[in-house]
């Protein structure tokens, strides 16, 4: 299985669906420079695999954004991807984490997952309490209720990839086969770290459900969905207005702009203010994000 891609998969007789993830570089890229302590990026990579099973479910143009908060020493986890599967994520916690178990990390909190299309007058929101003891489990109960259906998902990370797998029983699996979701899900939990992490889904699918029908979809491609965007920054001081941000630029000698998803800060002196609010039409167009 190459990095950085999703594989959607079937078991054709089972009528059990799949998906695969694996990212190598993207994975690197969104924990570059961050600072994380290993256990929180250990739980960030397993947000980030958990988020693109979901999202490779989008059919069109969307975003899916999902957050776990908590009041533990991670407050915050959250990743979003669109319909391309372009993610990107950060964590607030603080500055040392011991490792332990996810609700010792978080303490008592919510998952909220948000979904925007612009098909939608306004974006779907579902906000629950955290139930479950790994993020696995989170999103294995979630899924069984929002969907009525029984999901598996299994998770694993390392310093230079964060791996996953979900199996979901769809609505005919009992009519194909009575005991085929409990037969699945008994050989899907035989999987390895380091078979996860590592073997392609070529590889991989086939030594799971040795005596299945597989059908193995094409792989799509996960990339980190953190471009330079100046034209946004000027857009957020136009809406803050004239008044606040030289009042900003004379305290401070310089109006900073940090994007914290993306851990990229945008800097403006005096001359880039003034020039900006020479221009009052130079704003974006009102887009959603």
């Amino acid at each position: 299985m190459n990095t950085d891609c999703l594989h959607r998969f079937l078991l054709d007789d089972l009528d059990i669906a799949g998906a695969l993830v694996r990212l190598g570089p993207v994975w690197q890229k969104l924990i570059e420079d961050r600072g994380y302590p290993l256990p929180v990026a250990r739980l960030l990579g397993e947000l980030s695999a958990s988020t693109l099973l979901v999202g490779s479910n989008l059919k069109q143009p969307g975003r899916v954004t999902i957050q776990l908060r908590g009041k533990g020493p991670i407050s915050l986890l959250v990743i979003d991807c669109n319909e391309q599967l372009q993610v990107r994520g950060m964590a607030k916690c603080a500055q040392t984490v011991v490792e332990g178990s996810m609700r010792e990390m978080l303490g008592d909190g919510q998952l909220l997952l948000a979904l925007d299309m612009p098909t939608m007058r306004e974006p779907y929101q579902s906000i629950v309490p955290i139930y479950g003891e790994s993020i696995a489990e989170v999103f294995e109960n979630y899924l069984g209720q929002s969907v009525q259906q029984p999901a598996r998902m299994f998770l694993a990370v390392s310093d230079e990839a964060a791996a996953g797998m979900l199996l979901q029983k769809l609505p005919t699996a009992a009519e194909r086969d009575a005991d085929g979701w409990t037969r699945a899900e008994a050989l899907a939990a035989t999987i390895g770290r380091s078979e996860l992490l590592s073997l392609a889904a070529e590889d991989l699918l086939p030594r799971l459900f040795p005596e299945e029908t597989i059908r193995l979809f094409a792989a799509q491609d996960v990339s980190l969905n953190c471009p330079e965007d100046w034209q946004k920054a000027r857009a957020l001081l136009h809406t803050l207005g004239a008044s606040e941000v030289y009042a900003t630029l004379h305290e401070h000698g310089e109006v900073l702009i940090r994007d914290e998803i993306c851990n990229r800060e945008y800097r403006f002196d005096a001359a880039a203010i003034e020039e900006l609010f020479a221009d009052p039409a130079a704003t974006l167009p009102k887009t959603r994000h």
